[in-house]
């Protein structure tokens, strides 16, 4: 497989085909992880990607790769959701730019919003932060209920529940346009890593 031959592109209607697959792919990670993430349905996804919202990475016509963006807060918040690359075709680059990508469908979409991540994935954390993420903790996010409505479908929503939504197993991190880019050392996502060990082994205890 040639890297170089794969396309990632801003999703067209066209591309609204794949949303069965996507579904199929975001939850079969979730799966192999370990990790807790909210099930989205066929429809949910194909809106986003209809709606301008989505990135696709695509080899030939075969769909491997997507995320997404949804906004929250009246425009002062953007979430980026959804990133996934067919098991065969990583360690090849392509989640970076695919995140690259949607990071910049962001910020050309919503220019002046905040930008968020909640996750509890490694990789994601290490490519927020070499996009000038900030780990910062869920009251500096969006207070849109509707968007903490859509973590009812993940298996962890009891800790965010009894936390009164301060806290869970994910990691939130933040990009600001209106802040200064901080340099984020190479250990901040290991830092973040680590946290959410913590966090599920003393859930573990309760």
């Amino acid at each position: 497989m040639n890297a170089e031959k794969i396309d990632v592109e801003f999703a067209r209607d066209e591309h609204a085909v794949h949303a069965e697959r996507i579904c199929n792919l975001i939850y079969e990670s979730a799966l192999q992880r370990g990790t807790g993430i909210a099930r989205r349905s066929t429809d949910y996804i194909s809106r986003k990607i209809t709606g301008g919202k989505a990135v696709v990475a695509l080899d030939g016509e075969k769909l491997i790769g997507f995320s997404y963006i949804e906004c929250w807060g009246h425009g002062d918040f953007v979430a980026t959701s959804g990133l996934i690359v067919d098991p065969a075709y990583r360690h090849m680059g392509l989640a970076a730019r695919i995140k690259e990508k949607t990071f910049e469908l962001a910020r050309m979409r919503f220019p002046y919003a905040k930008i968020f991540s909640i996750t509890t994935s490694l990789p994601v954390m290490k490519l927020n932060s070499r996009m000038g993420y900030k780990p910062v903790t869920f009251s500096e996010l969006t207070d849109d209920e509707e968007f903490w409505q859509g973590c009812k479908g993940c298996v962890n929503y009891d800790i965010l529940q009894r936390n009164n939504r301060r806290m869970c197993l994910c990691t939130g991190m933040l990009y600001d346009p209106a802040q200064p880019a901080e340099n984020n050392t190479a250990a901040t996502p290991y830092i973040m890593h680590i946290g959410n060990k913590l966090k599920k082994l003393i859930r573990i205890k309760k």
